[in-house]
């Protein structure tokens, strides 16, 4: 099985920290170089310092807040011009929790322009020199909220749905250039999202944080919190050569919480 990323290139966004900086790590370790995006200079300096260069990658990082689009656009150009990108990974933090009821009709448009509208931005850009290779990896990093929608969570339930179809929609168009589109969706992941979804949940049910999470892994078949690592696994399998006709699919990855087959 082939799963070496040597002289590939993935431009992994949300890199200096959780589930995006596992990644990074885990395709280092398959050959790839890595350019990681995030909000804080400092962090994704530092993360680049961990990057395994083993097989003499090199490895780089922009800082950047999505809230910008036109700043993004910006970046994105100048990394591909100077970059032949071959593996992009979108993934962003997500919405602040609440209900759906109550939820600011621009907290929609803001997730809409943070998630979907950036992913389709940075997603052009790598697309004509993944084209002219005829290969390229597309990873979207959502949530199983896509196959059951999540209590609290109104606008990251509804933002990251589109996402999916999205996704779905742009690997039915790229399939034929050798380019493939898949989504991961996390379950409950031992992350900083995952600290502040908890402490939601906590006040809405008005308990302590901590009785909170005994009951979020309760509801865990494996009865656990995942890490990032074992997303990041599943990330560097579907960015190998061996998952060329893996496509245009959600993957939980939520150690069997997800109630639907």
């Amino acid at each position: 099985m082939e799963l070496s990323l040597q002289q590939k290139t993935a431009l992994v966004c949300g890199g200096s920290q959780g589930i995006g900086k596992a990644i990074a790590i885990e395709l280092a370790l398959l050959g790839a170089s890595c350019i990681l995006l995030s909000r804080n200079l400092t962090t994704l300096q530092q993360t680049v310092k961990e990057l395994p260069v083993t097989n003499g990658q090199s490895h780089a990082c922009h800082a950047i807040d999505f809230k910008d689009v036109d700043a993004l656009k910006k970046l994105v150009a100048k990394i591909t011009k100077d970059h032949t990108i071959d593996i992009l990974i979108n993934n962003t933090g997500g919405p602040s929790a609440g209900p759906i009821e109550t939820a600011d009709p621009l907290d929609f448009q803001d997730a809409f322009s943070q998630h979907l509208v950036c992913n389709h931005i940075l997603t052009q850009a790598v697309i004509p020199t993944m084209k002219q290779n005829g290969w390229g990896r597309i990873i979207n990093v959502i949530s199983t909220s896509v196959r059951i929608p999540l209590d609290n969570l109104g606008v990251s339930n509804t933002i990251r749905a589109a996402v999916a179809s999205w996704s779905k929609t742009m690997s039915n168009e790229l399939a034929v250039h050798g380019i493939t589109v898949n989504s991961l969706l996390p379950g409950f992941i031992s992350t900083a999202r995952l600290e502040a979804v908890a402490e939601s949940f906590a006040a809405r049910a008005n308990i302590e944080k901590a009785a909170m999470q005994v009951q979020m892994r309760a509801s865990v078949p494996a009865k656990r919190f995942g890490t990032p690592a074992e997303i990041a696994a599943v990330a560097a399998f579907v960015a190998s050569p061996a998952a060329s006709y893996l496509n245009g699919i959600c993957i939980p990855v939520d150690g069997g919480r997800t109630g639907s087959i």
